[in-house]
Formats: structure tokens, sequence, C-alpha cells
């Protein structure tokens, strides 16, 4: 069993890959900086006897993302499981034009990579007739949360039309939309990490949707922290 998981190596993308590793599967995961990257290969290699290939990507870099899928092609032959997880938090106003780098941004990183990504590796699926997208988009996606939110809300629509042109296929696609989980960037933040998800809940709902039997697919998923939205 094969897994790909984008911005493997801190919040969501971490703890997806270490259950993942945990259940067996090899992984491809990739992130920006090398030092993490080859601490958590060499980690999940030796706790969990799977092997893990480990790229330094900027996924907002369309050539570096094409490249990515390039090599899992070549060393693999077949994906089970994409989870598009990259992505970037830019505080910006649509309506301020200083703003217009950090929505670009944000545009690439938060969807143009997913695009790319699964436009790499989904002809790997579509050919054995099973495979399983995951996106993780936000809670963002259903909310007005500023300049971010038209990323977010964009990643839900790729997510939506992609079902429907693959669903034929035997590849399920699932967006699922987190509310406030706390990752590296809630660091340093005054409220207490209880208000928050942890990130390996969003991992296990994820592995739970993945081992549905095949007859079914879970389109969207919203977790939300307990007291609500932050």
């Amino acid at each position: 069993m094969n897994a790909i998981i984008t911005g493997a190596t801190k919040g969501i993308g971490r703890a997806t890959s270490e259950l993942l590793a945990k259940n067996g599967f090899d992984i491809a995961i990739c992130a920006r900086t090398k030092t993490d990257l080859d601490k958590m290969k060499a980690s999940l290699e030796r706790l969990y006897g799977i092997q893990v290939l480990a790229e330094v990507v900027d996924m907002s870099d369309k050539s570096e993302v094409k490249a990515f899928t390039t090599k899992i092609r070549k060393d693999w032959g077949s994906v089970d499981i994409l989870v598009n997880n990259a992505g970037v938090f830019i505080p910006c106003e649509l309506a301020n034009p200083d703003n217009e780098g950090a929505f670009e941004m944000m545009m690439n990183l938060n969807l143009y990579s997913t695009y790319y990504m699964t436009q790499g590796i989904l002809p790997m699926m579509t050919e054995k007739k099973s495979g399983h997208i995951f996106n993780i988009c936000s809670i963002a996606s259903i909310m007005p949360y500023g300049a971010y939110a038209v990323s977010k809300h964009a990643m839900l629509g790729f997510s939506k039309v992609l079902r429907e042109e693959v669903k034929e296929n035997g590849v399920r696609v699932t967006a699922i939309m987190p509310g406030a989980t706390y990752t590296a960037s809630w660091e340093g933040s005054d409220l207490p990490v209880e208000r928050f998800m942890k990130a390996e809940d969003i991992a296990q709902s994820l592995f739970d949707i993945y081992n549905l039997s095949k007859h079914t697919v879970v389109e969207e998923i919203i977790l939300r922290p307990q007291l609500g939205d932050i």
C-alpha cells in the first residue's frame, strides 16, 4: 500500500503520515525543510519498517510539484491514497491592493499545488480503477475568512468537480474541512490547547473514511472544536 502526503512534517500532514505508516503504508512525503524531512523519514522507517520517499518540494512552484509526481510515477507502480495537505494562511483582505502577492501565494499553494499533484498522480489510480484523494480544505471553505477563504472555497469546488469526473473510474474524492486544529501556526496563542482539535483526530477521520467499503464515499466532512470556531 502506498500513500502520498504533501506538507507532511507538521500538523495534520505529520499526524496523517504517522498513522498511515503505523498501518503499513509506504509513504511519499514532501516539505520545504530537508532536515525535518530527513528526521521524519528516519523515524518512520525505524519505528514501522516501511519505506519513505522524502523530497524537498516548494509546493507553490509548479515545476517542483511536477518533478515530485514524476519521481513517484517512476518509483511506484500504484498509489492508494493522495493527501493534498500543503497549504498556507496569510491574513489579508481582497480589497487591499498591497495584498496582491499574498493572495497569489495562497492560490498557488492552496489550490494549484492540489491541481498539479492530482494531475500527476490520478492516472495511476484510474488505470487500476482504485484510489482515494483527500483534499484538506478548511472550515474557511464555507465561510468568508478573508482572502484565504477564496483559495479554500476554490479547493472545495475543485473537489466537487473532480469527484464527478472520476467516480466512474473507481476513484473516491473526499474534502475534509477542519476548524481550528492545534498546529505550529497556533503556538504562542493565548488560547488553551484544549480549545483546539487535535491533528491526530483529523488523521483518524481520514483513515476511517478510507477504510469504508468501495461502495461508499464520504464526499465532504466538517470537523469543528467542541466549543465551536475560533
